[in-house]
């Protein structure tokens, strides 16, 4: 197979499975991860597909139209720096401001079927947001949406932050109830409908 052939099958894949990792295109294309990696660079220049931890995933279609950019739950203009995505069951892909607006609205929507990405406050990397680390409270004013959310890929990394700058380190699950009890008790970003499920 050509390169060129080969980009387009990546790209054929990417766009039908959203997030595919770089040793299943390897794999699956016969061929070595240093190879795929070789291929992607013109369609990430492309700008049709982002490069994630582990692997890509599809980026042309990852607003809806007419979202402008805004957050699904607050509709505050999302912050590449802090944005929450969501890939439901029925291919549409939602985008929060935050991990506090994320994980109110994955929340809602369930677990089951729904898989979600956010960016590591460190590295400023792609992460999966489920296996992300969470620091809540923290004295850093980002000026978005309260109580506060900010993810970590590595929990040393977290603890660090929080050694400097305050707050608690919590884990995907915790993280989500605690900040639903934080919207029990009142949220400064004007998300009325993140407080349980929609109606």
């Amino acid at each position: 197979m050509l390169p060129t052939e080969r980009r387009e099958r990546i790209r054929a894949i990417v766009r039908e499975r959203r997030h595919v990792k770089v040793s299943d295109l390897s794999r699956e294309l016969k061929v070595s991860e240093m190879t795929i990696y070789r291929d992607l660079k013109p369609l990430l220049k492309e700008g049709e597909i982002e490069k994630t931890h582990g692997g890509i995933t599809w980026a042309a279609e990852s607003e809806p139209a007419g979202s402008s950019d805004g957050c699904v739950l607050c509709n505050r203009p999302t912050d590449p720096r802090l944005v929450y995505r969501l890939a439901l069951p029925d291919q549409r892909i939602e985008s929060a401001c935050c991990p506090h607006c994320g994980l109110l609205r994955h929340r809602q929507v369930g677990i089951e079927g729904v898989q979600a990405m956010c960016q590591d406050f460190f590295t400023n990397t792609t992460i999966s947001a489920t296996r992300a680390w969470y620091v809540l409270d923290t004295e850093v004013d980002l000026r978005c949406c309260q109580p506060q959310a900010l993810a970590f890929e590595r929990r040393d990394h977290a603890e660090k932050f929080v050694k400097g700058f305050g707050g608690q380190v919590l884990p995907f699950a915790e993280a989500m109830d605690a900040l639903q009890l934080g919207m029990q008790q009142g949220c400064g970003c004007g998300c009325s409908k993140s407080g349980g499920d929609q109606t």
